[in-house]
């Protein structure tokens, strides 16, 4: 499994951090620049929507994040159909943002869940295309191996609704998402701290995608180093391997040949 790996590998891409870094809702630019320095974070995701496609080189996203060495992974958001998710992954490329791509396809205004099938269908096409697809959806195991199978070289289902802060809620489904996948499974959506992030490590998550956690943080800087951190913690509390469940108490030593079993 890919988690068992030292370092985390995306589209034949090694990558140190396991910490994916979205860009949108921070208070300043200045701030944005500080967390990004402060995660150690190697891709930085953004909306095609809100950039300026015809002069990426001055759009106000870009200024702030050019002269670092970062993989760009621009999503979809926006879309509604699959073929709306092709369209805006084409202009990413054409505008010399790269090969990688972020599906993301919300059809429902209320809780932003991701649309399964156009998702499924958006991931198929760009794949044929030659993109490096990580789609983002819900937490289906079944719907995320098939992405998996369609060539997805990472899949992202959410925690929980998008900018909700619930944190995981079916860490059950997660889990089971992570057993049986053989690309990473990076979890996206809806961390609320970096406990949350945490959780998903120690669950077996390849990696985690944050944004509103950090940038709507009273101090987006501190945060974005407490989930690098966090993030770092969970991987290797996975690794080292939690002691199982219990029913009743145990006691901590033996209390055979002990001075308090001679006593009784």
């Amino acid at each position: 499994m890919e988690q068992q790996q030292s370092n985390l590998t995306i589209g034949g891409v090694e990558l140190q951090s396991r910490l994916l870094f979205g860009t949108g809702r921070f208070p300043s630019p200045a701030i944005l620049q500080e967390a990004l320095t402060e995660s150690e974070a190697q891709i930085v995701t953004f909306a095609i929507r809100r950039m300026d496609l015809d002069s990426v080189a001055d759009d106000s996203i870009m200024q702030h994040i050019a002269d670092r060495s970062l993989i760009y992974l621009p999503n979809t958001s926006g879309a509604r159909t699959a073929e709306e998710a092709v369209r805006i992954a084409h202009l990413a490329r054409g505008a010399g943002l790269g090969d990688w791509i972020k599906v993301e396809i919300s059809s429902h205004l209320k809780t932003l869940l991701p649309d399964p099938l156009e998702t499924l269908r958006a991931t198929e096409m760009l794949v044929n295309d030659g993109f490096t697809v990580l789609p983002y959806t819900t937490d289906d195991p079944m719907l995320c191996k098939k992405l998996e199978e369609v060539g997805a070289a990472a899949v992202m289902p959410g925690g929980s609704p998008i900018g909700s802060g619930l944190g995981i809620l079916n860490s059950y489904h997660l889990q089971l998402i992570i057993e049986e996948a053989t690309v990473p499974i990076i979890v996206d959506a809806g961390i609320g701290s970096p406990h949350d992030a945490m959780l998903a490590m120690e669950l077996g998550a390849s990696a985690v995608l944050v944004n509103t956690a950090i940038a709507k943080a009273h101090d987006p800087v501190l945060m974005a180093k407490s989930f690098k951190l966090a993030i770092e913690a969970g991987r290797l509390a996975n690794r080292a391997g939690r002691i199982p469940r219990k029913k009743y108490g145990s006691a901590s030593s033996d209390l055979a040949g002990s001075l308090f079993a001679e006593m009784m």
